[in-house]
Formats: structure tokens, sequence, C-alpha cells
């Protein structure tokens, strides 16, 4: 086919509540999916130990952060915990515009406004087998405060309301199977009719070069294709039908 027409890439969008494990699911994406997309968000949260500037986040102080929200350079952004969270709109969009598709990990708040923009995104919602194992996973990360624990437990049992709004809920009981899962949304999400009619279209507009076709002598005396140009809402095919009167 033609190189004319390029789709554009899946947005996946992978949220759930602190401790859900949605930064490992996305970590074996990434291994597995190489040529996937990732945006670096923007925090101004302090970096936990290992983490490195401008590779897991860039961050930023509160005055840096509230000026690119004047700029509006953010496609979404939240306050989380007391710290400012952001996915920065250029990188995003360069990437989708080329055909390559991008990984989104972010908040629920986030989640919600990128699903405002980009409704046919594929939002993807992480959640733990139990409330008892997240409290165990965040204790056992070792990484916040007793009292930000107690926050974090106190809202997870509302983010778990937030599912609803997601296209698909994926238990991360183990992560490996977990990130099986949503490959196979993402294989299956790629075949959408949304997302490659296009192919449609570059059928149709082979059969405008080739006049001595079968397919085009059949046309010219088969009332069959009164219907089908009815039915199929393609332009080249429109233009094909044309040809045929």
């Amino acid at each position: 086919m033609g190189n004319e027409v390029k789709p554009q890439g899946v947005l996946l969008v992978v949220s759930g509540p602190s401790g859900a494990g949605k930064g490992t699911i996305c970590g074996m994406l990434r291994e597995q999916l190489p040529d996937l997309g990732y945006s670096v968000s923007v925090t101004t949260r302090q970096p936990r130990v290992g983490e490195v500037d401008g590779v897991n986040y860039f961050f930023k102080t509160v005055d840096e952060v509230k000026e690119m929200i004047a700029n509006d350079e953010f496609l979404e952004y939240a306050e989380v915990y007391g710290n400012y969270y952001g996915t920065p709109r250029q990188f995003v969009m360069e990437q989708l515009n080329s055909g390559k598709d991008v990984l989104l990990e972010i908040d629920i708040q986030g989640a919600l406004q990128v699903k405002e923009h980009f409704p046919d995104g594929v939002f993807v919602f992480i959640t733990p087998p139990s409330l008892d194992e997240l409290c165990a996973r965040i204790y056992k990360r070792g990484t916040d405060s007793e009292e930000v624990i107690k926050r974090r437990m106190a809202s997870a049992a509302d983010e778990l309301t937030y599912a609803s709004k997601y296209d698909y809920i994926i238990v991360n009981d183990i992560a490996e199977k977990a990130t099986q899962k949503v490959l196979t949304l993402m294989e299956a999400e790629r075949y959408r009719v949304a997302r490659t009619y296009f192919i449609i279209d570059e059928i149709c507009k082979l059969n405008l070069k080739n006049k001595n076709k079968e397919w085009y002598k059949m046309s010219m005396v088969d009332p069959s294709i009164d219907y089908l140009a009815e039915k199929v809402d393609s332009k080249y095919f429109k233009k094909y039908y044309k040809l045929c009167l």
C-alpha cells in the first residue's frame, strides 16, 4: 500500500493507587516494546533513592511548574499529596503524530484530564488484589514516612471508585501476568476500526490505478456496486464508483 496515510499512534494511559504496581508493569512494557514512547513527567517532589533527573522525572521547583502551567505546557497536571505532577504536551503530540505509541504512567486526576482531550486513548486501571496487599507493598517500599503512608491508604479506597471511568481494569497480583494482559490489550487496540479504516481507503485508492483489473470490469455490470457505494465510507471508493458509471 502507499505511504501517504500514517495512522496516529496509540496513547496508552496507565494509572491506579500508589503501590498498585503500575511502575513495575510500565517498566516491563518498555522492555518488551522497545519502540514504545514514554513521557517523562515533571514533578516538584523530592527524588527517591536511585531516581535520575530527566530519566524517571524532570524535577522542578514549584515556581518553575507554575510558570509551565501559565504557558500551557502541560497535557495534564495535578497536585497530589502536596506535590505537582505534569505531562509535557509537546513530547506526547510529536510522538503520536509520527505514528508512535506513547505510554503515560500518571495519577488518576491526570488520566481523567487526558481522557477529555484524547477519548480514543487506551485507559488502563491497575489495582492490587486487596487493600491489605496494597498496604504491605507501600511499607515494603520503605520510601515514605508513616504519615504519608496513612494518607495514601486513606485515599486508596476513594481512588478505586474511579476505576469505572477507565476502559480496562487489570488486577496486579503477579506483575508478569498483569503486563501480558496489557500487551494483549494494546495488540487488540491497534486493530480497532477507528485506527485502521485508512486501510480501506488505501485499497480503494489502489483500484483507481488499475482500471483493467477484473474487479473493475465486474463493477461495470454488477448492480451490487450501487449498494457498496452507499455503504462504504471511503472517499476513494466513492471516486472509484464514479469512474465505473
